[in-house]
């Protein structure tokens, strides 16, 4: 069940309820909406956060708990990398898909999101997960922080992408390397997509978080107006 006024609890296709956290522009008129996909360590103040800076931004934001079949509620120490495993390991891309239309169809059914103008963002984990969520759903644009596993495990879904992409990679990250980068810029540029690709040659993974001993401040601070004024490009 939800947790607070705040949450609210989707039904998903494989019968299980997920929590999502929603946070609104405070004026009632009708809104974009944003999916905004969590790290591996849950739905915590972080993304929370995000999402609140998104609605005041004026977008209805909701962040789905992907960990919901696991571990509802979860959320991980940034210190223990290992307790977060057994959750990162149960996901699978059809309940993740299953979780993105459940989250994607409750934007598409409130009465304060216009529909058609709707966007994801996600970090890390969750960036690779903006990026499948492009592929499942009919999003008018997405935007993919540091998103581990897109190179090689989901080049194959260049093609299936429904609106623009927007990636920002770290230079010193030790996870996503060089060859990752380029191997994704090379099958949308061969799949025939709109993408945009920003590397911040001094930032670490994880750059973009202010919880996180990789954060960059020069480099989040650029990256969150490049964030907005490509999603609000395709308001347009």
């Amino acid at each position: 069940m939800s947790k607070e006024k705040n949450y609210v609890d989707l039904t998903v296709s494989d019968r299980t309820t997920m929590a999502a956290y929603v946070a609104r522009p405070k004026d009632t008129g009708m809104h974009p909406g944003i999916i905004v996909l969590q790290e591996a360590f849950g739905v915590n103040a972080y993304i929370r956060d995000v999402a609140d800076r998104f609605a005041k931004e004026g977008f209805t934001a909701i962040a789905p708990e992907l960990f919901h079949r696991t571990a509802p509620g979860f959320e991980g120490s940034y210190a223990d990398f290992p307790a977060v495993q057994p959750h990162t390991s149960k996901l699978t891309h059809d309940g993740l898909e299953a979780d993105i239309r459940a989250t994607y169809d409750w934007l598409t059914k409130d009465d304060r999101t216009v529909a058609g103008k709707i966007f994801s963002v996600g970090f890390c984990m969750g960036g690779r997960v903006s990026y499948l969520a492009n592929s499942v759903v009919p999003l008018a644009a997405a935007v993919s922080f540091y998103g581990g596993g897109i190179a090689p495990g989901l080049l194959d879904r260049a093609g299936n992408l429904h609106g623009p992409m927007l990636f920002f990679w770290g230079g010193l990250d030790k996870h996503i390397l060089p060859e990752h980068t380029r191997a994704v810029e090379d099958a949308l540029r061969g799949a025939g997509k709109e993408f945009g690709n920003v590397t911040f040659s001094y930032a670490d993974h994880g750059f973009f978080c202010d919880q996180r001993p990789a954060y960059n401040e020069k480099a989040a601070k650029q990256a969150w107006p490049m964030t907005l004024e490509f999603l609000k490009y395709h308001l347009k």
